[in-house]
C-alpha cells in the first residue's frame, strides 16, 4: 500500500490523467460525451498552461524546450474535438518521467550497487587496559585513527586498517576488480569495502571512513549521479530543427487538404520524447557499464569528451611503468663505500613517497642496514631530497639537482628501462643508485589500442631523466618524449597539444594539476591517490592501464548509441508524419502509435548498458628475449 502512495507521490499527473481519462470514457458511454469533452478540455488546458510555465522557465535560463510541440499537438486536438487524443498526449509527456525513471534506475544499476554497499557501520573493541573487552556499534563515520574494529564473518570492511589477526581472507572485487579472494597476513593493510571471509578478524583503523578508500570511490560515484550529462545539450542540437520540420509537414497537411484536423493527426505524431528521454538513459547506462568495469566515469559531459578524445599524454613511473622499482646496483663514487651511499640514500628518502624513495628503502632493508637518524629533510618537488643524516648533508635526486649543489657529480649511463638516482653528501659527489622499473605488461597492447582506434597524438610527459624516459618510450611505441618536466611543465604541453581532445593518464599527486587541466584526466586510482583520483575526471579502481581503452570504447559505444537512438525517433517520428499527411491515421491511434516509439527509442538507449571492452588483441612489441635481465639488488 505504502509504494502505491509512493508513486502516486512521484508521478501524480500521470495517476490524475487516467483518472480524467476514465471519467471521460466513462461519461461518453453515459451519452455525456458534452460533460466528457468539456472535463478534458479544462484539465487539459490546465497542464497546457504548466507546461508553457515551466518552458518560459527554461528559456530563460538559455534552453530551448522540445516541450513546445506537444503543447501546440494537445491545443490543437482540443481545437479539432479529439479531447481523448488530447489526454493521451498528456499521458504520453508525463509518463516520459516515469519510462525515464524505470530506464534510468535500470541503467544505473551498478553505480547503486556500489553505492548500497558503502559500509555504515563499525564495531570498536574496547581497549584491554580498560577492562574486560567489550565491543560497541558505532556509526562508521566516528571512527578515529587506531580504533580496534571487530570485523565478523561476511561483513564489509568500514575503514582503511592494519590486520591485527593472524591471517584473513576478503573479497575486494568492488574495489580492485579482483575475483578470487585476497589473503592478508598481520601487519598488511585491508581495505574498507573488501567483504571479509568466513573467519572474524581484528584490524587498527588508519585512516578514518572519509579517508578510506571505499569511501572515495563512493565520493566519486555520487560525483558522476550528481552530474549533468550533455543530455539537454544533446536534444537542444535537434530541438530546432525538428521542431520546424514538425510543423512545416503538419502546416502543409492542412494547407493541402484544407482539413485543420489533418494538422492535429500529424503533430501527434512528433512529440519529443525520444528525444528528451532516449540520450539521458543511454548516458546513464553508459555510467553503469563503465563502472561495471571498474571504471568510475564523473558525468555524461565526460562521457561525450572521452568518446571524441584524438590525443593522449601519459605519466611514466606508476602508469606506463610497473611503478614498484627494484634497485638494481649501487655505483660508489672514489672515496664511498656502496652500503654506505645507499644507507644514507635511504635514510633521507625515508619520508618520501616517490616511488623509488619506496625501492631505494626497500634495498637497503633487504641488505640489513638500519636507516639513521634524519634531520631537516626536505623534498623538493620532482627534482629530490635533501636531508641532515646523521650530521652529515645528503642529497638524492636527479643529476642536474644533485650537480648544482655537488660540482664533481658525474652522468652515469643506464640501460633500457633503468631510472638512475643521483647521491651527494656533504657538497661532494658520493655515487648513483640504478633502479629498474619495467613497462605494465599491457602498455603496449593499450597504446597500439589507441592508435589504431583515431589516438594518433600519443607523447609521454614524465619527470624522469631523458634517458631512461626514451628507453621505456621506444619499448611502447611512443615516439614523442618529454621529460625531466616540473608539474607546471606537464600542464603548459598538454594545453599544446593537438589534435583536441586531449586525454592525459597518471597516478600520483604530482599529477593532479595535469589531470586537471586536461580536457579529460583519467586517474590510476588503484592505490589511493586521493589527489589525482580527485582532479581526474575519470578514476580506474583497478590498477591496470587496459582501463583506458575500457572507458574510450565505452564512451564511444554510449555516445553512438545515444546519437541513434535520437536518430530513430527522429526517423520514426517524420516518417509517421508523412503518412498522417494522408489521413489514414485518427488522432488517437496516432497518439498510441508515438507512445510505441517511445518505448522503442528508450529500450534502444538502454543498450549502452551492453557497451563491451576493449579488444587489446594479443600483446605486442615486447617479448622476453627483449628485455634486459636485471639482478635485483
Amino acid at each position: 500500500m505504502r509504494s502505491r502512495f509512493s508513486l502516486v507521490a512521484r508521478y501524480p499527473v500521470v495517476f490524475v490523467t487516467v483518472a480524467v481519462g476514465a471519467v471521460v470514457v466513462g461519461l461518453s458511454m453515459a451519452g455525456a460525451q458534452e460533460a466528457g469533452r468539456w472535463l478534458a478540455t479544462v484539465y487539459v488546458s490546465l497542464v497546457v498552461v504548466w507546461t508553457l510555465v515551466g518552458m518560459v522557465r527554461e528559456v530563460l535560463r538559455g534552453h530551448v524546450g522540445l516541450d513546445i510541440l506537444a503543447v501546440i499537438a494537445m491545443v490543437a486536438t482540443l481545437a479539432v474535438g479529439e479531447y481523448v487524443a488530447s489526454l493521451i498526449i498528456v499521458l504520453m509527456l508525463s509518463g516520459g518521467q516515469a519510462l525515464e525513471d524505470f530506464a534510468t534506475r535500470r541503467a544505473k544499476r551498478e553505480l547503486t550497487a556500489l553505492l548500497d554497499r558503502a559500509p555504515r557501520i563499525a564495531h570498536t573493541v574496547s581497549d584491554p587496559a580498560d577492562g574486560p573487552e567489550s565491543v560497541r556499534d558505532v556509526a562508521a563515520e566516528d571512527v578515529r585513527v587506531g580504533d580496534i574494529l571487530l570485523v565478523r564473518p561476511s561483513e564489509i570492511v568500514p575503514v582503511d586498517g592494519e590486520l591485527l589477526s593472524e591471517s584473513g581472507s576478503f573479497d575486494e572485487s568492488s574495489i580492485t576488480g579482483e575475483s578470487l579472494p585476497v589473503s592478508h597476513i598481520a601487519g598488511e593493510l585491508v581495505l574498507s569495502g573488501s567483504l571479509n571471509g568466513s573467519r572474524a578478524v581484528k584490524i587498527r583503523s588508519t585512516r578514518t571512513a572519509a579517508d578510506s578508500q571505499y569511501q572515495q570511490i563512493v565520493a566519486l560515484v555520487h560525483e558522476a549521479q550528481e552530474s549533468k550529462a550533455p543530455v539537454v545539450r544533446l536534444a537542444d542540437r535537434f530541438a530546432v530543427p525538428f521542431t520546424a520540420v514538425s510543423l512545416v509537414i503538419a502546416g502543409a497537411a492542412w494547407g493541402i487538404s484544407g482539413d485543420p484536423t489533418r494538422f492535429a493527426e500529424v503533430l501527434v505524431l512528433a512529440t519529443p520524447c525520444p528525444l528528451l528521454i532516449a540520450a539521458p538513459v543511454a548516458f546513464m547506462g553508459g555510467l553503469s557499464r563503465a563502472a561495471k568495469a571498474g571504471v568510475i566515469v564523473k558525468g555524461g559531459a565526460v562521457i561525450e569528451q572521452l568518446a571524441r578524445v584524438r590525443s593522449a599524454a601519459f605519466d611514466k613511473t606508476g602508469t606506463l611503468t610497473e611503478g614498484q622499482p627494484d634497485l638494481v646496483d649501487v655505483r660508489a663514487a672514489p672515496g664511498f663505500e656502496a652500503d654506505d651511499v645507499l644507507a644514507l640514500a635511504a635514510s633521507a628518502e625515508q619520508y618520501s613517497t616517490h616511488v623509488l624513495a619506496a625501492g631505494i628503502r626497500r634495498a637497503a632493508d633487504g641488505r640489513g642496514l638500519s636507516l639513521l637518524p634524519v634531520h631537516d629533510a626536505s623534498e623538493v618537488a620532482t627534482n629530490g631530497v635533501a636531508a641532515t643524516v646523521d650530521g652529515r648533508r645528503v642529497v638524492v635526486g636527479k643529476p642536474a639537482y644533485v650537480a648544482s649543489l655537488a660540482p664533481d657529480t658525474t652522468r652515469a649511463t643506464a640501460r633500457p628501462g633503468e631510472a638512475i638516482a643521483y647521491v651527494a653528501v656533504d657538497g661532494r659527489f658520493a655515487g648513483v643508485l640504478v633502479l629498474a622499473d619495467d613497462p605494465r605488461p599491457e602498455s603496449r597492447t593499450v597504446i597500439d589500442w589507441l592508435r589504431r582506434h583515431g589516438v594518433d597524438g600519443l607523447v609521454m610527459l614524465t619527470g624522469d631523466a631523458q634517458e631512461t624516459a626514451d628507453a621505456i618510450a621506444a619499448d611502447l611505441g611512443i615516439t614523442r618524449v618529454h621529460a625531466e618536466l616540473l608539474p607546471a611543465d606537464k600542464v603548459r604541453l598538454a594545453a599544446e597539444l593537438q589534435p583536441r581532445p586531449v586525454m592525459v593518464v597518471g597516478d600520483g599527486v604530482n599529477d593532479a594539476p595535469v589531470l586537471a587541466a586536461a580536457d579529460v584526466g583519467i586517474a590510476l586510482g588503484a592505490r589511493g591517490a586521493t589527489a589525482a583520483g580527485e582532479a581526474a575526471d575519470v578514476v580506474l579502481l583497478k590498477d591496470s592501464l587496459r582501463g583506458v581503452a575500457d572507458a574510450v570504447s565505452v564512451a564511444r559505444h554510449t555516445l553512438r548509441t545515444a546519437y541513434v537512438a535520437i536518430w530513430v525517433g527522429i526517423v520514426l517520428s517524420v516518417g509517421l508524419m508523412l503518412v498522417a499527411t494522408t489521413g489514414v491515421i485518427p488522432a488517437v491511434v496516432g497518439a498510441l502509435i508515438q507512445e510505441l516509439v517511445d518505448v522503442t527509442t528508450i529500450l534502444f538507449a538502454l543498450g549502452a548498458l551492453a557497451a563491451s571492452h576493449a579488444d587489446l588483441g594479443p600483446p605486442a612489441g615486447r617479448t622476453a628475449a627483449s628485455t634486459p635481465e636485471r639482478n635485483r639488488v
